[in-house]
């Protein structure tokens, strides 16, 4: 993206694939009824976890760079957190706002190190698209918690991932039927299928497994260990190097995830309900 296909193309084919690998897992292993009365609040959560969250993300990348758009990720904990204490009533402790503080500071450190940002051209718009990404995304993880309670995760996912493709539909169709697949490398299709079944089917399983025995906080502060696995794997394979700020961050993250972690073994497990009844 975009050399061989647009945002939308790729998110087209993204949300097809991962659609129907969780139908067909679902189908096989899991097959589990819901009941019509969640079937819109499935639609919210595919709206704001897949369709809004994919789409703003893949569009602001494209204007943006991959620096900014770490850089704003980092409010994605701090965003659950706060989203997670008014919506299903999580305790918010000051070990928890603690870690998550650290987190930051370090993920902070390892993405501004020896870099520069940059403001130029349709930077601004691109920023934004990855903030209202990031804030569609807190929003689902905390919605998707009752309802992790209640069914299967496979079976959550498949109709998450179905609302999701029909809400970037009419988004999306005009420039699929544009997509040259001849020009599509084969290094190219082996990046669309990780995407399809690691970034997506295994990535969202694994996070609405987590989200039945931890609360949100604790699961969206992980996504602070993407830059310092990043940093371990371009050393291990010669392409960085480890530096004092490389150790300081790493440091600070992994102080935040014990201080995290610590918080929520202390409390008392989050209500896997919303705290404010059904609206008759």
């Amino acid at each position: 993206m975009p050399v061989m296909l647009s945002p939308m193309q790729l998110i087209f084919i993204r949300m097809l694939g991962g659609m129907i690998v969780f139908w067909l897992f679902q189908k096989l292993f899991v097959p589990e009824k819901v009941e019509r009365k969640d079937l819109f609040k499935l639609a919210v959560c595919g709206m704001f976890g897949f369709a809004l969250n994919q789409t703003l993300f893949y569009e602001g990348l494209n204007l943006s760079t991959p620096v900014d758009a770490s850089l704003i990720h980092v409010l994605n904990p701090i965003l659950v957190m706060l989203f997670a204490s008014l919506l299903l009533g999580e305790k918010l402790s000051w070990k928890k706002a603690g870690g998550v503080a650290l987190g930051a500071s370090g993920v902070l450190i390892l993405v501004l190190y020896g870099r520069n940002l940059s403001f130029d051209g349709n930077h601004s718009l691109g920023n934004m698209l990855i903030f209202l990404n990031v804030v569609f995304y807190a929003l689902y993880l905390v919605m998707i918690k009752p309802l992790i309670g209640k069914y299967h995760t496979t079976t959550i996912l498949k109709w998450v991932s179905f609302f999701g493709f029909l809400f970037i539909l009419p988004l999306s169709a005009r420039q699929s039927l544009e997509i040259n697949f001849s020009a599509i490398t084969l290094p190219a299709w082996l990046g669309i299928l990780y995407i399809i079944f690691l970034n997506t089917f295994l990535a969202y399983l694994l996070i609405n497994f987590a989200l039945k025995s931890l609360s949100t906080t604790v699961v969206s502060y992980y996504s602070y260990l993407q830059p310092v696995i990043a940093a371990i794997m371009s050393v291990s394979i010669g392409q960085g190097s480890i530096t004092l700020p490389k150790i300081v961050a790493a440091g600070l993250i992994f102080s935040g995830v014990y201080m995290v972690n610590r918080s929520s073994s202390n409390s008392p497990p989050a209500q896997l309900v919303s705290p404010h009844p059904p609206a008759p």
